[in-house]
């Protein structure tokens, strides 16, 4: 079953799925690709209106990081390898711990940040994780706090991720006591790999382990996904599995070619935060258009909001629904496969000939994850999705 540890196998998958709504054979959803074109127009005003030169950034947890003013540290030519190298395995440091712990934080958790005020959401946790790290909570060594040690990630408790987090009765996380788990299972793994975090084990070896196996300073984003799908599948509380080797953030849907549809969004999330400071460390990353876009609810709540799908039931989008359940591996589905229909469509209307093509990251980032925030508030006051996950804390 490593076939479905790939970027590769979530969009086919997910176009099964696709193909299935197109024949109007889904139990579920209804899709209307007449609703694409009026998509893309928001989309593409959208992008235009955050990037008006149209100089899009890719989408990676350091978007997050840098409207906070915690900037990835550029090279200068004046840089020697090994200080480079130190750039990438702290900025590794922080990104991995960030995008492990962005998923959901639930409607009612706010973050008070001393500079920037209060925050919530995915922004609200990229500024508590990044007070994680740069308080030195994940360090194992006090001269040194700015670097992230498995002896420290196992002994994560869920205390510590509270009180850093602002947790508590009157300011519920959800799923806290699963990231405090996730984050000691992380440290575990670490410890299992010594050839890749080294011993003691620290995150950032991994630039090192990337850097060794890199041809003449070249490294595909295929084979970085490869590897951090067969480290990190332990980590997500999913059953699934086949010949003991785990399958992450997969779903089971009847209109699959195989029955089963993985997504890796943490992990192509992931991915896509560690390109740049790949890059910083001296490597040339290639093949990014490997990964798919991410199925989210921000994504996802795009193409429902502004009607592109709808549901068969509106029960559906009364009660909440598991990450697990069926119409929800439908939804992702069709996200990651409306996706990249709708990279054509808004690329089209960005480029009129005169620019290279939108990326998957810049389509994000323009992009839908902005339009679909928007089109949420507009439609519900606190910008909730249209359906209600319910969450652990974990992978969605």
């Amino acid at each position: 079953m490593r076939r479905l540890l790939s970027a590769e196998a979530v969009r086919t998958r997910c176009h099964d799925i696709m193909a299935a709504a197109e024949r109007d054979e889904l139990t579920h959803f209804q899709w209307h690709p007449g609703k694409v074109a009026d998509i893309a127009a928001y989309v593409a005003a959208t992008t235009r209106q955050r990037f008006p030169n149209l100089t899009i950034p890719p989408h990676s947890r350091w978007r997050h990081f840098e409207v906070l003013g915690y900037h990835l540290a550029p090279a200068h030519p004046s840089d020697t390898a090994e200080s480079r190298a130190e750039i990438a395995r702290r900025a590794i440091d922080l990104v991995i711990p960030s995008v492990l712990l962005d998923a959901g934080a639930g409607p009612h958790w706010q973050y008070r940040d001393p500079r920037h005020g209060t925050l919530s959401r995915s922004e609200g946790l990229a500024a508590a994780s990044l007070a994680l790290f740069t308080g030195g909570e994940l360090s194992a060594d006090p001269d040194d706090p700015l670097r992230t040690d498995a002896e420290r990630l196992s002994g994560c408790e869920e205390h510590t991720l509270a009180r850093v987090f602002q947790a508590g009765a009157d300011n519920p996380l959800v799923g806290l006591r699963e990231r405090a788990a996730l984050l000691r299972r992380l440290g575990s793994l670490l410890q299992d790999h010594p050839a890749i975090f080294g011993t003691p084990a620290r995150l950032g070896h991994l630039f090192d382990y990337i850097a060794a196996h890199a041809s003449d300073g070249c490294v595909r984003v295929p084979d970085i996904l490869s590897l951090l799908l067969t480290i990190l599948g332990p980590l997500w509380p999913n059953p699934l599995a086949q010949s003991g080797i785990a399958l992450g953030d997969c779903g089971r849907h009847p209109a699959s070619r195989d029955g089963y549809v993985p997504f890796h969004k943490l992990t192509q999330w992931l991915v896509y935060s560690l390109i740049e400071p790949l890059a910083v460390g001296g490597l040339r990353v290639t093949d990014e258009d490997h990964l798919t876009g991410l199925a989210e609810y921000r994504n996802g709540g795009l193409l429902l909001d502004m009607g592109a799908l709808t549901v068969r039931d509106r029960r559906l989008l009364e009660y909440p629904q598991p990450a697990g359940s069926e119409p929800v591996i439908e939804w992702r589905a069709l996200t990651v496969a409306a996706l990249d229909t709708l990279r054509v469509a808004v690329g089209q209307r960005l480029a009129a000939g005169q620019r290279p093509a939108l990326t998957m990251a810049q389509l994000m980032e323009g992009g839908t994850w902005a339009a679909g925030r928007a089109v949420a508030a507009r439609a519900r006051g606190d910008g909730r999705p249209p359906l209600n996950i319910l969450s652990d804390g974990t992978v969605f």
